[in-house]
């Protein structure tokens, strides 16, 4: 089986595709490397996404898994631009692909830094917050959505957990999503987790006079152990992965800009409790 060795988002979130089609068979690496004539380390790299398969070689195991249909197709059309750098993720039919993408990501990182400038990030949401934020989805698709993203929280608890850092307005922090009481919960456990040692939440205060790189929007960097870092931009319809090394350091700067403009832990700690004593007041 062919394939290339560069790193790239997309070659993360298709080994992620082909890992859960393998598992939902109940086949070992070992087992599926036999069936389709390869090695398990060949097989291994796919999944992990440290090589990128070419679409034959990806039909191929697909055919060998028995996945079929709509599903089929996505995942094949997906490896033809697995090799790109930069991409926009398309609308899928599966309308919670993309937080088993990101829990991916978040799985395998080792540093997670999250701007926040709009909401509180997934990784810090109770249900009742997210609840609120996906209001507009038909009620079942939105408890899936809410359950995906309590799970996500499992990784910081992990024992290779990441390291995560949340750069949160104060404007997130003072708007009451599902009012004050769900408001005052979802603030009461963003302190509770930023006393966990490999969590640090420091807030960005109103009331700054200059341009800050969080008025451009969220944005998230995870970086890794063993591969190249990934910045995540959130979008309405669909979210866009960065790779290149220009843009990517163009976000690690914005980050140390906002460290520079953001109140310290501490500071943040009290800000955030004071704020939940007024919405309960």
């Amino acid at each position: 089986m062919a394939g290339t060795n560069e790193y790239t988002p997309k070659a993360r979130i298709l080994g992620a595709e082909l890992r859960e089609c393998r598992k939902q068979t109940g086949l070992t690496v070992r087992d599926l490397a036999n069936r389709v004539g390869t090695s398990h380390v060949t097989i291994s790299r796919y999944e992990t996404g440290t090589r990128t398969p070419q679409p034959e070689d990806v039909a191929r195991i697909l055919g060998t898994l028995g996945v079929t249909g709509t599903r089929y197709d996505e995942i094949v059309e997906f490896a033809r631009t697995a090799g790109n750098k930069n991409t926009f993720a398309r609308s899928s039919s599966s309308t919670h692909k993309h937080l088993v993408e990101l829990a991916e990501f978040e799985r395998t990182a080792s540093n997670i830094v999250d701007v926040a400038p709009n909401l509180l990030p997934g990784l810090l949401q109770t249900a009742d917050y997210a609840r609120q934020i996906m209001h507009g989805l038909p009620a079942e698709e939105r408890e899936i959505r809410v359950g995906l993203r309590m799970s996500r929280r499992d990784v910081l608890f992990a024992k290779a957990a990441p390291k995560l850092a949340v750069l949160v307005s104060e404007h997130a922090l003072r708007q009451p999503l599902g009012g004050a009481e769900t408001m005052s919960e979802q603030l009461r456990h963003v302190l509770r987790m930023a006393a966990i040692d490999n969590v640090i939440v420091r807030v960005i205060p109103d009331g700054l006079t200059r341009y800050t790189p969080a008025q451009d929007g969220a944005f998230v960097l995870y970086e890794f152990a063993k591969a190249p870092p990934i910045v995540h931009l959130e979008h309405f319809r669909a979210p866009a992965f960065l790779f290149d090394a220009k843009d990517v350091a163009a976000y690690r700067d914005a980050v140390a800009e906002l460290r520079n403009l953001a109140l310290s832990s501490s500071d943040s700690s009290d800000l955030i409790a004071t704020i939940a004593e007024e919405m309960e007041g």
